[in-house]
């Protein structure tokens, strides 16, 4: 795994923390992702390929193995081979100094039922926690993409006294209907100085009052929490005794807590990663829908990225390709091949074509005259001559034929079955099959052809 070996540089304090309490990392995986279908078609959501070479979930596992904690079990459900796969092939742990990443499904070790939310996951899985008898358990979600040292909130948990803390990113008030929202009691701070006690916890409401210190913004829960053990498993057995309850961590376990006075809030923007910059230091992005997950991609390719693929001192681990390097080389008209303001993967080839504003994942091949701008391409696309693809989405193994367009006419994309957002961008599943070009085609070509290329293409 990429680097590995020089992760005991980016712990800070380990033998320190490790000594006082032991933490187990717990990550719920098993989300079915329907609104980022058809990516989800085939592979749970945390399977998710991004950003050229990664899949969501090595986000999490990287933010969880640089803070220093060395022990996780990924619980998965649905549609898990690929991410079990991942798993397995990439995060290979030393087993000889007790370390491990290990990847659980649903075992029914409660009823013959399967997961039936987040909170039951964990309740199904309370043998692990007994295992590894830890005084600390980490709950994270697999499918954002940030950066965060996860020690820092542990500290800061312990710090406030709290029996579980929740991570908090700040939002904009306009978006308080599409997060839990997280209030606090101001007035009861922590000896840690990052944490509040939580007075209120709710799903999805229609308005929330500002924060004190910018009224504009509000706690929305990133999903990750921090519980003592015995105060978690004693929370699990009580949801599971419940009627009334959807068995999940944010919208039952956080109440529970909160209800009894013991629930704290870590606000992200305290968190202090080695590395960050001014211009994506807490950065969070929850990828859930085709437009989120678009505007991750092209928060990664000015040169001054919103979020820096290219921090060294807290590396995103994943399994290397085997391709070659990335080239660009002039196609069978003599015309260069270039690439702006573009991620390129191992194994891609830019044929005497343009690529603008773009992520091409492994072993996309970009022929003679065709173009690629503002689009995701997934591994092995192939754009043949005179393509051209713009706002797009295509996923594995798809091949655009020469002369096609794809993303230039959302009314001729949907004509032809492709799935088009309501911000119109035009999304391809795996393996789908592109038509050959019809005069719809030719007349969108020839007009996007026309257009000069961007200073610095040309």
């Amino acid at each position: 795994m990429h680097r590995l070996g020089q992760v005991n540089s980016n712990i800070k304090h380990q033998g320190v923390k490790m000594a006082s309490k032991k933490v187990l990392a717990i990550v719920l995986a098993g989300g079915e992702g329907k609104r980022l279908m058809p990516f989800t078609a085939d592979r749970a959501k945390p399977a998710v390929p991004f950003a050229g070479g990664y899949r969501l979930i090595d986000f999490a596992l990287s933010n969880l193995i640089n803070s220093g904690y060395l022990q996780a079990v990924v619980l998965t459900q649905y549609k898990s081979h690929s991410l079990d796969r991942h798993i397995s092939e990439t995060w290979r742990m030393s087993t000889q100094l007790g370390n491990y990443i290990a990847s659980v499904p649903a075992q029914q070790r409660m009823g013959k039922s399967w997961f039936l939310g987040s909170a039951n996951a964990i309740y199904q899985s309370l043998n692990l926690i007994h295992d590894a008898r830890p005084d600390i358990v980490v709950v994270v979600g697999a499918d954002h993409v940030y950066r965060m040292d996860f020690e820092q909130m542990v500290r800061s948990h312990i710090n406030s006294g709290a029996k579980a803390t929740v991570a908090a990113v700040r939002q904009p008030l306009s978006m308080a209907n599409q997060f839990g929202v997280i209030e606090v009691d101001e007035s009861a701070e922590s000896d840690a100085g990052t944490a509040h006690r939580i007075s209120a916890f709710i799903e999805k409401p229609d308005s929330t009052p500002g924060l004190t210190d910018d009224p504009s913004q509000f706690l929305a829960s990133m999903g990750n929490y921090v519980f003592d053990a015995d105060a978690l498993e004693a929370a699990l057995e009580h949801d599971s005794l419940r009627e009334d309850t959807e068995h999940d961590m944010g919208g039952d376990i956080v109440p529970y807590f909160v209800g009894r006075g013991e629930a704290f809030v870590y606000d992200f923007t305290t968190n202090d990663v080695p590395g960050a910059t001014d211009r994506d230091r807490n950065y969070w992005r929850d990828v859930g829908t085709i437009d989120s997950y678009f505007d991750a991609h092209l928060d990664l390719v000015s040169p001054l990225p919103v979020f820096n693929l290219y921090n060294s001192s807290w590396p995103i681990y994943t399994r290397q390709s085997i391709s070659p390097p990335a080239k660009m080389v002039r196609g069978n008209t003599d015309t260069a091949g270039t690439a702006l303001d573009s991620i390129l993967s191992s194994g891609v080839v830019v044929s005497g074509g343009a690529v603008e504003n773009s992520v091409l994942s492994h072993d996309v091949y970009v022929s003679s005259g065709a173009r690629v701008m503002d689009s995701v391409l997934m591994d092995k696309v192939s754009i043949g001559e005179g393509a051209v693809v713009r706002r797009a989405i295509l996923d594995k193994n798809i091949n655009v034929p020469a002369g096609a367009t794809i993303g230039l006419d959302p009314d001729h994309d949907r004509r032809r079955g492709y799935k088009v957002t309501e911000s119109g961008i035009t999304v391809l599943g795996k393996d789908q099959h592109v038509p050959a070009p019809d005069e719809r085609d030719k007349e969108l070509a020839r007009a996007a052809l026309a257009d000069p290329l961007p200073a610095g293409t040309r």
